[in-house]
């Protein structure tokens, strides 16, 4: 069975959830919105920071913690902005680290947007 995690992030309108927990494991993902709803401004190191500090609120919701975050998936418009995004996860991350891929697609949902994580965390069992 699954549940929804609740967050303080942008209720959309979008049929989705910002996290789910289903057998021990949460599954989210995060992009780079303010409480309004807005892409943030200021490039992607603005965009990277905003959707590492929404991915950190969806966790600490779920009363995890970062060490709990075993895969994580990045999307960016371009490989370009990777070293940027880099140097904010790093922030956010102490080893061992999780798991990491990093993808360079075409676009993602709004064109505004530069970056978008996937990840994916350890619940331990109660």
């Amino acid at each position: 069975m699954k549940h929804a995690v609740k967050t303080d992030l942008f209720a959309s309108k979008a049929p989705l959830e910002w996290a789910v927990i289903a057998n021990g494991q949460l599954s989210t993902a995060q992009i780079p919105i303010n409480a309004q709803g807005q892409v943030v401004d200021g490039g992607i190191e603005a965009q990277a920071r905003q959707t590492m500090d929404n991915f950190k609120h969806t966790i600490e919701a779920a009363e995890l913690t970062m060490d709990d975050v075993t895969q994580v998936l990045i999307y960016v418009t371009d490989r370009d902005l990777l070293p940027a995004f880099n140097r904010v996860y790093a922030d956010y991350f102490t080893a061992p680290y999780p798991n990491r891929a990093a993808m360079v697609v075409a676009g993602l949902a709004r064109e505004e947007m530069l970056c978008e994580i996937v990840a994916y965390a350890a619940v331990p069992s109660l």
